[in-house]
């Protein structure tokens, strides 16, 4: 019997020190798998100073804080818990105006420069012959892309994308560059209407 005692603890002894090895290795941190629909558009309702095509995955909302305009716009993506604020003003030919709101738009991205690890801007030319600047923001900051277009005479529209969540940037980057192809799709079947201002 110790026989048998004695080789069964040499050969489980042997397994153990084989079966250990300094050789491991800790696996990389995993994301969820994030599936995004294909991009397909539907028309904004026709009771607006501009026209665009945005995401049919989205939801469009009034504005309804204390500082709003009458035409500023929520396009809410209620899958990714992510909005698009667009915020419209006229500008009825006044140049002061127009020199306030293009200074307001650059503050506005400026703010984040605190977190942000580069601030790309870039102009975008529509197919209708239209220019809007855009900007990508990377690093932790509350707003990842953001835009501005004006016909410098009658109307101004400024758009950023914000998430309502805790989730890292790295982690949103699939979906942000989703929403940002949106977004640029919005800007390029952006027509001006002939309605009163604010």
């Amino acid at each position: 019997m110790n026989r048998r005692h004695l080789l069964l603890f040499t050969i489980l002894s042997c397994i153990t020190l084989f079966a250990c090895t300094s050789d491991y290795v800790p696996k990389p941190v995993g994301y969820n798998r994030i599936d995004l629909p294909p991009h397909e558009f539907i028309s904004l309702p026709d009771t607006f100073p501009y026209q665009f095509e945005y995401s049919k995955y989205a939801k469009i909302y009034r504005d309804t804080s204390v500082r709003s305009g009458r035409y500023w716009l929520n396009v809410y993506y209620p899958a990714y818990v992510a909005n698009i604020q667009l915020t419209y003003k006229s500008i009825n030919h006044n140049e002061q105006r127009l020199e306030e709101l293009l200074e307001d738009a650059y503050r506005l991205t400026a703010n984040h420069q605190i977190k942000a690890s580069s601030i790309n801007e870039t102009i975008l030319r529509t197919p209708s012959g239209k220019q809007a600047l855009v900007a990508e923001l990377r690093g932790e900051v509350p707003s990842q892309f953001q835009f501005y277009i004006t016909d410098s005479t009658e109307h101004f529209l400024r758009g950023a994308l914000y998430f309502r969540t805790a989730t890292k940037n790295d982690s949103l980057a699939p979906i942000i560059e989703y929403i940002k192809m949106d977004m640029i799709h919005m800007l390029n079947t952006l027509e001006w209407k002939n309605k009163p201002g604010e």
